[in-house]
């Protein structure tokens, strides 16, 4: 009984001081001037599938994307998101920071901690 008790207070510990972490959210698409449509509907069907769990084909949208227009950095940010997702963590890192370095300002990018947890600011060009 002691064992089970002493078992019970672990866990409890544990899990007590884990931090709780809100999934990150896919990111839209900016439509600016000379913006890809075809990206835009790419990011946007990903994100659908993203909200509902299937992030294998939410990241073949993403992928889809980044690969129409490479400069956005919300394409990149959401490929990496689904990476993590999927446990492909140094393809993910990859991704973070390609999202950073296109991200024009967004401070969902810069302010991710997911993002900032994968790529710190130490990698040279990030």
């Amino acid at each position: 009984m002691r064992k089970l008790i002493y078992v019970l207070v672990v866990f409890l510990l544990v899990f007590l001081s884990a931090p709780v972490y809100a999934d990150d959210p896919a990111l839209k698409f900016p439509m600016r001037e000379g913006s890809n449509a075809s990206a835009h509907k790419h990011n946007e069907e990903g994100i659908s599938h993203y909200n509902q769990g299937h992030y294998d084909v939410a990241l073949k949208h993403f992928e889809m994307a980044s690969n129409i227009d490479a400069s956005v950095g919300e394409a990149h940010y959401n490929v990496a998101l689904c990476l993590d997702k999927l446990g492909r963590h140094g393809n993910a890192t990859n991704h973070f920071y390609a999202a950073r370095k296109h991200a024009n300002g967004n401070q969902s990018i810069l302010n991710s901690g997911i993002l900032n947890a994968h790529a710190p600011m130490k990698r040279e060009g990030s």
